[in-house]
């Protein structure tokens, strides 16, 4: 099955992505990595003989792969057309989880609504201002 499915992740990989890289996971499945678009495709035998299934995730910052975000089984006499089909159905969902998804880091809100200057920053300002006038007054009046 091994070797079958990786001729079967090549010719997918080849309908869907033109730029791909493909390596054996560590349970016997294939995965297909899609760089420029920052996705991953993971098939793997299933329980019955003749299926496959089919994982989709992000590949996150620095090349690490988020757990998948979606996944179905499918038939492999239905053939490439109807893989890349599912495929391409997998993706999408999972994009659209991505996008709907808060953030990381922006599930809590900041007291601060904008950028406020403080009353002790009002006195620098004040202070220097007028330090900057007086020292013109003393300059023109001649007292300097």
């Amino acid at each position: 099955m091994s070797v079958h499915l990786r001729g079967i992740a090549s010719e997918l990989a080849g309908v869907l992505w033109r730029e791909h890289t493909m390596y054996r996971d560590r349970e016997g499945g294939v995965v297909i990595r899609g760089e420029h678009v920052r996705r991953w495709i993971s098939l793997a035998p299933a329980g019955g003989p003749g299926e496959i299934r089919v994982r989709v995730g992000r590949i996150l910052e620095g090349g690490t792969t988020a757990p998948a975000r979606a996944e179905a089984v499918a038939s492999l006499s239905a053939g490439p057309g109807e893989l890349a089909t599912v495929c391409r159905r997998l993706l999408a969902e999972a994009s659209v989880d991505a996008t709907t998804a808060p953030p990381p880091g922006r599930g809590r809100r900041s007291p601060r609504k904008g950028r406020q200057t403080g009353s002790s920053s009002w006195l620098v300002v004040l202070a220097v201002a007028g330090a900057i006038v007086g020292l013109y007054l003393a300059r023109t009046s001649g007292t300097l």
